[in-house]
């Protein structure tokens, strides 16, 4: 494909001062509709005596206060709608952080969302010739229906091939439907790549070309076992399900960082501990402010996620500013299998069980391309003999059903001697390449 197709030339190929102009426009509206309608950014910017009348430049960001995770956790479910739900005609819901997090889109939301990601898919490369099997989760989750409705929206075959199928039959769907464009999460496809030699099916006997990768870090020696083993292109997408879901930003042909959608967000860089702006080119944590969405638009979130910006044009055409790939977290969330969580909610099942030590260590590793997780819990007073392995196993699959239905995520529980893990070095072992 020409990596100077642009699916929104108009927009995507504006001048910085026409960019911040349209993008200051849109903040003053977005400013005065979650004044007017929300509560808690009334009482916020009340508060830090925000005056609205001098927001005038992108860079007047810095004197509104942030917003963050644990306040879309207290606003649940709908506090923080800056329109009643007769105005709502979707909702999602994210648990990447253990609570659940509720996310309203109007029409034009979904309008601006399906162009959104119809641009970062055509800037990886998709056209209206591909067939596109999108191996993501289509519950109450973004991503799916995200990539799906800008993959239509281009003209692609669109296949939702959404998880759990298992990697058998996501294999004879890309061969029998010829797919050319997969979208999964990292670990997800490094598992169908494993798989392939188990089913007898070579790279060469699939259709694939182009891989479009998110939901989790990842690095570029995944990057090139993905690009080894599948035969294909992989390319890296960043989306938020709290502000959008995918098409916040994503590369073009260039690799040289991920193009944010700059009509619809400002991205600024903060440094996490004195909450200062940083410039372009200084790594620190990413805050989004939202200047289109309508159902739950968000101003000065703190992501959490470690990268740069760089704000110059880019050899592809589009000017708008690009991610750095995302390179840390700036607290303690692990990303497992597409799924966000933290060690203290393992912590939390454990003592609602109330049968183990609270202590426990969380091994992260990949075996045979696939990552796997195993929960070490020490054993108490409380647990069933070491020697008694009907009661362990019984104990063991509580756990495991526990963190399934909390955490959405598999995870191999073991245990461990009384008082064997309490002075271990380190909590979490990530083993993983990257």
């Amino acid at each position: 494909m020409d990596p100077t197709v642009l699916y929104s030339p108009a927009v995507e190929s504006l001048s910085r001062e026409e960019l911040e102009q349209l993008q200051i426009e849109r903040l003053q509206s977005t400013l005065n509709r979650v004044y007017r309608n929300v509560a808690f950014y009334r009482a916020a910017f009340d508060a830090n005596r925000v005056n609205l009348e001098t927001i005038r430049e992108v860079r007047a960001l810095a004197d509104l206060p942030f917003t963050t995770k644990d306040d879309l956790h207290r606003s649940y479910p709908y506090d923080m709608f800056a329109l009643p739900l007769r105005d709502i005609v979707r909702i999602h819901s994210s648990l990447a952080a253990g609570k659940p997090v509720v996310v309203g889109y109007t029409r034009n939301d979904l309008r601006n969302w399906t162009e959104c990601t119809a641009r970062l898919l055509v800037a990886a490369g998709i056209t209206e010739h591909d067939v596109v099997q999108i191996a993501l989760d289509y519950s109450l989750s973004s991503g799916g229906l995200g990539f799906h409705q800008g993959a239509e929206q281009i003209g692609a075959s669109v296949i939702p091939a959404a998880q759990p199928a298992s990697v058998e039959k996501q294999i004879a769907i890309m061969r029998d439907f010829k797919t050319t464009a997969l979208i999964a999460s990292p670990s997800h496809a490094l598992g169908l790549a494993a798989a392939l030699a188990e089913v007898h099916v070579h790279p060469e006997q699939l259709h694939l070309r182009l891989g479009i990768f998110g939901s989790e870090r990842w690095s570029e020696q995944t990057r090139a076992s993905l690009e080894s083993q599948l035969h294909l292109v992989a390319m890296d997408t960043y989306g938020l399900a709290d502000i959008l879901g995918p098409g916040v930003a994503g590369e073009c042909p260039q690799r040289c960082g991920l193009h944010v959608n700059e009509d619809h967000f400002i991205v600024e860089v903060i440094d996490p501990r004195t909450l200062q702006p940083l410039a372009a080119g200084q790594e620190g944590e990413l805050v989004f402010t939202t200047i289109t969405k309508e159902g739950f638009p968000l101003v000065r979130y703190r992501t959490g996620d470690i990268a740069s910006v760089d704000f110059s044009p880019c050899a592809c055409g589009r000017t708008t500013a690009r991610l750095s790939r995302i390179a840390r977290r700036c607290d303690d969330l692990i990303q497992f299998g597409g799924v966000g969580f933290f060690p203290g909610q393992i912590e939390q099942i454990l003592t609602e069980i109330g049968r183990t030590s609270p202590h426990f260590q969380i091994l992260l590793d990949r075996a045979g391309g696939v990552d796997t997780l195993e929960i070490k819990v020490e054993v108490s007073d409380l647990t069933p003999s070491l020697d008694e392995p009907r009661l362990l196993g019984a104990l063991r699959t509580q756990i495991a059903e526990r963190i399934k239905a909390a955490l959405d995520v598999e995870a191999k529980v073991n245990f461990a001697e009384p008082k064997s893990l309490r002075a271990a070095a380190e909590k979490v072992v990530d083993k993983r390449p990257e």
